[in-house]
């Protein structure tokens, strides 16, 4: 009986590493299509398949891409967004979460429910349109970064996270006199980074690809950001488009190549944080 147990185990183990490794293929294979694209020749670019490497290897999508007049401009709004969303929404979910974590607070029944409904109900999309044009943030960075600011569920997570932190490091740090606001940002927050680099991953991979919004509040090219640019690119209506009838590279190679250099940043912020992410995660979901 014992013999046949183990031999389940090994055999599960060995089904669950292949699945894992087939699905880690599956979603590995776009982006290696992609960056194969982006280094063939114009060519071999366009008989279409599969692309695991590339054919013909050449870096001319890249040095194309890289002679846009809004390749540069694109990554800076996009930067300032994504900065400018993830400091601004750590600020006030952080801050409206330890307020919520405090169950003798007065009306804690009241803001806990407007949480939660805030989840399940959202005002939509026109009357958030409405509010953005009354505000005069039309065409502005400012409304991506706003519209960003409070997110609920991000506030349920933080705020679980804050209750099961111990609750006598802040009672001893009031018995020294610590205020409220000491309490927060010099104990609370400092132990909190595995739930707030959690937070920071997800809302800048939000803001970083925030197609939608940033198509229907940045419409001049001037504030254009990454995902409508490769829009543009796409559709045709760039500057890159209509430049590269003209060149050695081909749209699909052009498209290929904005996208891997708009993946760049996130590629790159995202190994520093990754070790907080499982642990965040898991201390922000324990409790309820």
């Amino acid at each position: 009986m014992k013999i046949k147990k183990m031999l389940g185990d090994k055999i599960f183990d060995i089904c669950n590493v292949l699945f894992f490794i087939a699905f880690a293929a599956v979603t590995f294979y776009p982006f290696l299509h992609q960056l194969s694209i982006s280094l063939s020749e114009k060519s071999r670019a366009m008989s279409g398949g599969f692309f695991f490497y590339p054919r013909g290897f050449t870096i001319a999508a890249y040095r194309f891409v890289l002679q846009s007049n809004y390749i540069f401009l694109a990554f800076k709004n996009s930067i300032i967004i994504t900065v400018g969303g993830v400091l601004l929404c750590l600020v006030v979910c952080s801050s409206y979460a330890y307020i919520m974590s405090k169950r003798d607070l007065p009306g804690y029944k009241f803001w806990n429910f407007i949480v939660i409904f805030s989840i399940l109900f959202s005002g939509g999309l026109i009357p958030e349109y409405l509010v953005v044009r009354s505000l005069g943030l039309t065409d502005n960075l400012l409304a991506l970064i706003l519209l960003g600011a409070i997110t609920p569920f991000n506030i349920v997570i933080i705020k679980n996270f804050f209750q099961n932190l111990p609750k006598s490091l802040e009672e001893s740090a009031i018995i020294d006199g610590a205020r409220p606001l000491k309490i927060f940002t010099n104990i609370v927050l400092p132990l909190s980074k595995p739930v707030l680099a959690t937070i920071s991953i997800w809302v800048a991979v939000s803001q970083w690809n925030n197609f939608m919004r940033g198509l229907m509040y940045l419409p001049s090219r001037h504030n254009y950001i990454l995902p409508v640019l490769i829009r543009d690119i796409v559709i045709g209506q760039s500057d890159l488009a209509v430049m590269e009838v003209q060149s050695e590279t081909t749209g699909e190679t052009v498209t290929a190549a904005t996208i891997i250099v708009a993946l760049v940043p996130i590629l790159m912020v995202y190994p520093f944080l990754q070790k907080h992410f499982t642990k965040g995660i898991m201390l922000g979901a324990v409790k309820g």
